[in-house]
């Protein structure tokens, strides 16, 4: 009887496989790097803990009660006082950027009615944008007041420890009163979404032509290289402008998301990043030899930009490591550049560093796609 399984038919059909795998280098370093990127990310750079958040001090009353104070702010671990001469306008406008994350004010008579018993008020401004990011922080002040001038209160002045504390930190949580988390995730998904949909319908692009065996007829055409790829981005910036228009309405009708600044410079800051993503697909479909691996690529690019970008973590939790990697993705700025907008009502100075950024990475990204074209040419 004739076996129906046959071992030396079995292994062939093995051999051939690593074979085909050896020769599509993309796939097999797509299926070793994802795994590796995944590890290093959550085992390293995922944090949902920030420490050490950049806080402004305007101390009107240097005193040594306020020095106290400020020393047991950083000896929290959670806020790293900046040194700061400015006042308190340019402290919230750079909390507008996102360049400051707490803004403390101490009154000018806070060591008098210290002194006095008259339980002073310190105010404490949160950017609560991103409700986590600060929640852990503003949860470590709670008993900071009772404890951070222990060691300054004492003979006279000894009564004023215990109960009630001898001060109280008023918070004010800027942006998102209320810690909604929808404030923060809503405007977040309209870039997570248009970084997926862009870089792998452009990345397919060229594959695509490729595979049904009408690139040969896409390059006898007398085109310049970089008129073919303005010809297929258009059309799928009219698609992203469909999607942002859908995201934008769920998030004001369904979410309740507030839009507090100017529409057309949100919309104009879209068009940045679609061409920002766009021009990476082409790069992507340059480099493919199949829109499997155009698909991958696109999942390579677009895993570390989830997860460095801020939109699931707090991106000051992240080691300094990965938050230059971070830094160097168009997601980061434009989740900045949505959420400053949106919720904080920037205008174009406050938007223009985040801006350069995407031009910037943009032009790099489109040079490297026209210089592969060229050689796909020959």
């Amino acid at each position: 009887m004739k076996l129906p399984l046959s071992l030396h038919r079995l292994w062939a059909i093995v051999v051939k496989e690593f074979v085909q795998m050896r020769r599509d280098r993309i796939t097999f370093a797509m299926m070793i790097g994802i795994p590796l990127i995944q590890l290093v990310l959550f085992g390293y750079a995922i944090n949902t803990d920030p420490k050490h958040l950049p806080t402004v001090v305007l101390d009107a009353d240097h005193s040594s009660y306020s020095r106290s104070f400020i020393a047991g702010l950083e000896n929290s671990g959670y806020f790293h006082v900046l040194p700061y001469r400015g006042g308190i306008a340019q402290a919230e406008q750079d909390m507008a950027i996102g360049d400051v994350q707490f803004i403390v004010s101490i009154p000018t008579d806070f060591s008098r009615q210290l002194v006095r018993g008259e339980r002073p008020a310190l105010l404490l401004e949160a950017d609560a944008s991103d409700p986590s990011a600060t929640g852990n922080a503003i949860a470590a002040l709670g008993n900071l007041n009772q404890t951070v001038l222990s060691h300054d209160l004492t003979g006279a002045l000894a009564r004023l420890n215990g109960t009630p504390p001898p001060f109280d930190i008023r918070v004010q949580r800027n942006y998102n009163p209320e810690g909604i988390t929808q404030y923060n995730i809503v405007p977040g998904l309209m870039g997570t979404i248009l970084t997926m949909t862009m870089i792998m319908m452009t990345g397919m692009a060229i594959t695509r032509e490729l595979e049904r065996g009408t690139l040969e007829n896409l390059l006898a055409m007398p085109v310049h290289p970089l008129e073919v790829m303005l010809g297929k981005i258009i059309p799928y910036i009219m698609v992203g402008y469909l999607q942002v228009v859908v995201i934008l309405t769920a998030a004001y009708f369904l979410f309740h998301v507030p839009i507090a600044g100017s529409l057309p410079l949100l919309l104009a800051c879209v068009l940045i990043f679609l061409a920002a993503n766009l021009t990476v697909g082409m790069m992507f479909s340059t480099i493919a030899k199949s829109q499997l691996q155009a698909m991958q690529m696109t999942f390579f690019f677009f895993l570390p930009s989830m997860l460095l970008s801020g939109f699931m973590f707090p991106f000051r939790g992240m080691p300094e490591w990965a938050q230059v990697i971070g830094a160097g993705l168009p997601l980061t700025h434009f989740l900045r550049i949505v959420r400053g907008i949106m919720l904080k009502g920037n205008g174009w100075e406050e938007t223009w560093p985040n801006v350069w950024p995407l031009l910037v990475f943009m032009g790099v990204v489109l040079l490297i796609a026209l210089k592969r074209y060229r050689r796909t040419l020959d």
